[in-house]
C-alpha cells in the first residue's frame, strides 16, 4: 500500500488527465458528489476538504486529492503537494488536449449576461459550453475549464477578479484565443485602489491577448478599449458610429433594448440601455463566426434574464425590475438613470449597500443618494449600514430586517414600478414576498 501512495504521491499531471478522461467530472463539495467522479479536497479559511476525503468515495467518487498525507486511508486518494494548485494545473492540460477554442470574458459590469448571451448566439451552429452561474475565480475558471468535451467547438469562459494579477493569473490558465472586456467602472475599489486601477487590472486580459497575437473583440465606442487596441491588427469590433466597424444601431430601451443590425431589427428580453452593448459584442461574435442573422436574431430574442439580473416581475399590480445579483457605483447609476425612463408615475427604488469599496465607500453612498434624490422618484428606501450611515432626506434602514419591519407597518398602497438593486451580499430578493 505505502508504494502505491508514493507514487500517487508523486502522479505527473498527465496520469492524473487520463484518470479524469475516465472520471464523470470534478467536484470540490460532497453534498453534490456524482457517481464516478473526481473530487478535490480544497481548503478555505474555515473548512478542510482533506477530512471529507473517505466520504467523497463513499457516496460514489472514484477518486479524491488530498494534500495532507494523514488523509491517505484508501488506494483510491490520491496525495499531492496542493490540491488547488492540481486543480489549476489539470485545468490548464485539459484546455490544450482539447481543441476547443476560447472566448475569455471580463469587465466591471455585465460579465454573466453577456457571457450568457454569447453562448446562446454560438449554440445556433457550434457545439458550445458556457462558465455555470458565476464561476470566475482562481477555483471557478478551473471547473469551467474542466467541463470541456473532446466535442466542444467553442468555451466562453468568464473572469472575475478583485486585485491586480488575477486576470493574468486566469489567462495563463485559461490560454484564450479570443477576448472582451465587457466595460471599466466602479466596482472592487477596495482591492484595485481606484479606477485606474481597475482599468490596468481588468486590461491584464489585453495584456495577454495581445502579447500572444490573440484575437480582441472591442466596443469602439469605449474610449478605453478604442484607445488601448487602436493600433493592434487582430482586433474586430462594433460601433454605433465609427464607420471602420461593424455597425449596430441602438434603437431605445422603452423598457426592453431594441436592436438594428443590417436590415434585422432584434427585439430583446433585457431592460436598460446598459444592456445594449451586452447585446451588440454577442452580435458581433455571431459575426465573427459566421452564424446567420436569423439564428441570431433567435438567440438574442429568446435570452430570458433570470438568477436576480434585470428581470421583469408582475406582482399585486406591481411591475418590478428585479436587478439584486450585484452593484457597485456604475451600474447603480445606470440602473437608476434607465428607471427614470420608464414609463409610470409611481416608482420607488429600493437601494442596497454597494460592497468592497474600501475608502470610497462613504462617497460613493452619497453619490448615489444625491442621484436617486435628484430623479425625482415617488419614494426611495436606502438599505444597509453604508446608506444608514449618510447624510440624506430619503428614508434609510440599517439592514433588510429594519425596511421589512417598516413595510408591514406600512405597506405600498400605490401601484406602479419598481426597482430594486443592491449588492449580492444584501440579497434584496426578499422585497418582491414583502410586496
Amino acid at each position: 500500500m505505502l508504494g502505491l501512495f508514493l507514487y500517487l504521491r508523486f502522479m505527473n499531471i498527465k496520469a492524473l488527465h487520463q484518470l479524469f478522461l475516465k472520471a464523470s467530472e470534478v467536484s470540490t463539495d460532497t453534498r453534490k458528489i456524482t457517481k464516478n467522479s473526481i473530487f478535490f479536497a480544497l481548503k478555505g479559511d474555515s473548512f478542510n476538504g482533506n477530512t471529507y476525503a473517505l466520504e467523497a468515495l463513499q457516496k460514489g467518487a472514484a477518486y479524491a486529492i488530498v494534500d495532507e498525507k494523514e488523509y491517505v486511508t484508501s488506494d483510491k486518494i490520491i496525495w499531492v503537494d496542493t490540491v488547488l494548485e492540481t486543480l489549476q494545473k489539470l485545468a490548464s492540460y485539459h484546455r490544450n488536449y482539447c481543441s476547443a477554442k476560447i472566448i475569455a470574458l471580463t469587465g466591471s459590469n455585465g460579465k454573466t449576461t453577456t457571457k450568457e448571451l454569447i453562448h446562446a448566439v454560438l449554440s445556433m451552429k457550434y457545439r458550445t459550453v458556457a462558465t455555470k452561474g458565476n464561476l470566475n475565480n482562481h477555483i471557478g475558471v478551473p471547473l469551467s475549464l474542466l467541463s470541456i468535451k473532446t466535442d466542444t467547438e467553442i468555451a466562453v469562459i468568464e473572469m472575475g477578479a478583485n486585485h491586480q494579477k488575477e486576470i493574468a493569473f486566469l489567462c495563463e490558465i485559461a490560454q484564450p484565443d479570443f477576448g472582451y472586456i465587457t466595460n471599466f467602472g466602479k466596482a472592487h475599489l477596495e482591492g484595485f485602489g481606484s479606477e485606474e486601477g481597475v482599468i490596468k487590472g481588468k486590461s491584464e486580459l489585453y495584456d495577454y491577448l495581445l502579447s500572444n497575437e490573440r484575437r480582441v473583440f472591442l466596443n469602439a465606442d469605449d474610449p478605453i478599449q478604442h484607445e488601448k487596441l487602436g493600433g493592434y491588427i487582430k482586433k474586430f469590433g462594433f460601433s454605433t458610429n465609427k464607420h471602420q466597424f461593424y455597425t449596430i444601431e441602438f434603437l431605445g430601451a422603452n423598457p426592453f433594448v431594441q436592436i438594428k443590425v443590417e436590415d434585422t431589427i432584434i427585439n430583446s428580453q433585457l431592460i436598460g440601455s446598459y444592456n445594449f452593448t451586452n447585446c451588440a459584442v454577442a452580435i458581433l461574435i455571431g459575426k465573427y463566426f459566421t452564424i446567420s442573422p436569423e439564428d441570431v436574431k433567435s438567440a438574442i430574442e429568446g435570452y430570458v434574464p433570470e438568477n436576480n439580473r434585470s428581470q421583469i416581475i408582475e406582482k399585486n399590480g406591481h411591475q418590478i425590475i428585479l436587478d439584486a445579483y450585484n452593484a457597485n457605483p456604475t451600474s447603480m447609476e445606470a440602473a437608476l438613470e434607465n428607471f427614470k425612463t420608464i414609463k409610470g408615475k409611481n416608482k420607488i427604488a429600493f437601494l442596497g449597500d454597494m460592497f468592497e469599496l474600501g475608502k470610497t465607500a462613504s462617497i460613493e453612498h452619497h453619490n448615489i443618494s444625491d442621484l436617486a434624490d435628484q430623479l425625482g422618484f415617488s419614494d426611495v428606501y436606502l438599505i444597509g449600514e453604508n446608506f444608514n450611515g449618510i447624510n440624506t432626506s430619503l428614508k434609510t434602514f440599517k439592514s433588510f430586517e429594519a425596511v421589512a419591519d417598516y413595510l408591514k407597518k406600512h405597506p405600498i398602497k400605490d401601484k406602479g414600478n419598481l426597482l430594486i438593486k443592491g449588492s449580492r451580499g444584501m440579497a434584496l430578493e426578499r422585497i418582491v414576498d414583502l410586496l
